[in-house]
This record gives C-alpha cells, sequence and structure tokens, in this order.
C-alpha cells in the first residue's frame, strides 16, 4: 500500500507532479513544475493567456496524449501511482479525473441519456441504477429540480448556465475522486457564473476540484490554494489567502495587481 503524501500544510496530497516538463512537439509549454494538490480543497490555476494552465489541468487525466507529437517528461502521481507509468488504464484513469471545459459540450441526447452515458460505457444497465445514479448526479450539480419533469427532452434546449451544470452531472455520474475545469464559468452570464461557483463551494466537501480561470477575483472567491503560472513556469503556489495578499514572488504581486497580464 502506498503512503500517502502530505502537502506542506498536513493536508492529504491527492495529486503530485515532480520536474513535469511538456512539450508540444520541437515546442517546451511546461517547466519543471513540482507541486502538491491536496485532496478535497479547490485548486485554481491563473495566469496570462498561453502561459501553460490548461496545459497543466490536461497533463492530470492524460487528455493531452489525444493531441500528436506531444511528450512529458517528469511524474504525474495520483495517491501515490504514476499516471503516465506503463500498462495505465488511462480510460479507469479518466473515470476518477473527470473533466468539464470552457463550452459546454452536451451530447445530442436527451437530459437523461446524457448524464447515463458514463455509467453505461462503464457497464452500468439496469434503468433503475441508472435512473438514481442520473438523479443523484443532477442533485449534486443543482439542476434536478429544474430538469426533473423533463428528463426525455433534448440537452439542447436547456440554457448554457443549464448545459454547464449538466456537463458537471455528466462528470459526476461516474463517481470521480477529482474534478477538473477549464474556465467552466467564463462564457456565461453572471448569474450563470454565480451559481457554477456556489457549485463548486458545496462540491469541495466531496471531491478534489482543480479549475483554471483568468477571472482573478473568482479564484479568490472559490478556492483553497491557488497555483500562478508565468510562461510555462510555476512562479508561486500556496493557500489562496497567502497568495492574493501576501505573494512571495514580485512577479505573482505584479499580475495581481494589474501591472501585467
Amino acid at each position: 500500500m502506498v503512503e500517502t503524501a502530505k502537502t506542506k500544510n498536513g493536508l492529504e496530497t491527492k495529486i503530485e507532479t515532480r520536474r513535469l516538463d511538456f512539450y508540444y512537439g520541437p515546442v517546451q509549454a511546461l517547466f519543471d513544475i513540482s507541486m502538491q494538490i491536496p485532496a478535497r480543497q479547490v485548486t485554481a490555476l491563473i495566469g496570462p493567456s498561453g502561459c501553460g494552465k490548461s496545459t497543466f489541468l490536461r497533463t492530470l487525466n492524460r487528455m493531452n496524449d489525444i493531441i500528436d507529437g506531444t511528450r512529458l517528461e517528469g511524474q504525474v502521481l495520483l495517491d501515490g501511482q504514476d499516471i503516465y507509468a506503463n500498462g495505465t488504464d488511462v480510460v479507469r484513469l479518466r473515470k476518477r479525473i473527470g473533466m468539464v471545459f470552457q463550452k459546454s459540450n452536451p451530447f445530442p441526447k436527451s437530459i437523461f441519456d446524457n448524464v447515463a452515458y458514463g455509467p453505461r460505457i462503464h457497464g452500468v444497465k439496469g434503468r433503475t441504477t441508472l435512473a438514481e445514479i442520473v438523479e443523484r448526479s443532477l442533485v449534486r450539480a443543482g439542476l434536478w429540480e429544474e430538469v426533473k419533469d423533463r428528463l426525455e427532452t433534448s440537452a439542447m434546449e436547456l440554457s448554457g448556465g443549464q448545459q454547464q451544470r449538466l456537463c458537471i452531472a455528466r462528470a459526476l455520474a461516474v463517481d470521480p475522486d477529482i474534478l477538473l475545469m477549464d474556465e467552466p464559468a467564463s462564457a456565461l452570464d453572471p448569474r450563470s457564473t454565480a451559481r457554477i461557483e456556489d457549485l463548486i463551494g458545496e462540491l469541495r466537501r466531496d471531491y478534489t476540484i482543480i479549475i483554471v480561470t483568468h477571472n482573478m477575483q473568482q479564484a479568490a472567491r472559490v478556492s483553497d490554494f491557488t497555483a500562478f503560472f508565468y510562461e510555462g513556469q510555476l512562479i508561486e503556489f500556496g493557500s489562496t489567502k497567502q497568495l492574493f495578499t501576501a505573494p512571495k514572488e514580485k512577479r505573482t504581486e505584479d499580475y495581481i495587481t494589474g501591472r501585467f497580464g
């Protein structure tokens, strides 16, 4: 049994990266990233556009594997196990690490079938069991009361904010340990954004959440820890309160105060 590592704060480490370098062909996008992401906390990744936030996020569930010519050096450890080790079951890995994208991407299917899609792929067949999973997932995503009477209607009829919460429900339906969120509210109106932020606050009790956001106020509101990326490097990582009120690095302070970025 692998002994669970602890962060500097004494929290259980869920994901750890060690000396992580990442390349798109000959171009290096991430440089020597080492960090310990704590379990059942919200970690925000901030930094200017093109700094490597989303690339780093996608290394955590091997989504970059589908891009030709990419290469990773170093380690990404999930509960102490290297997810890039030979023989890793990537389908099972992505079941444990769900992902919600910047643009909501519901399938052109019913609301029910969207949420049931993942469990069906993983072998759940019984309608009663699927119905229980769908209801539980929609409740967790804060959407059940709005859609419970129209589960067989197309997901494409939902509003943008509802579609994004449906995508969160779809990710939750396979019972992941971790939720990766790549700017999940950037395309939404303020009210829908507030619903997503409230939802993140509720989900942190049960899931490790890592969110990429270009909105520093959002990072300050929703996260427990924040990592500042700049030009493919991790400049600073610490508690959100410390990083926003007393950053240790001048580049972090300059970015937070709007001097660049």
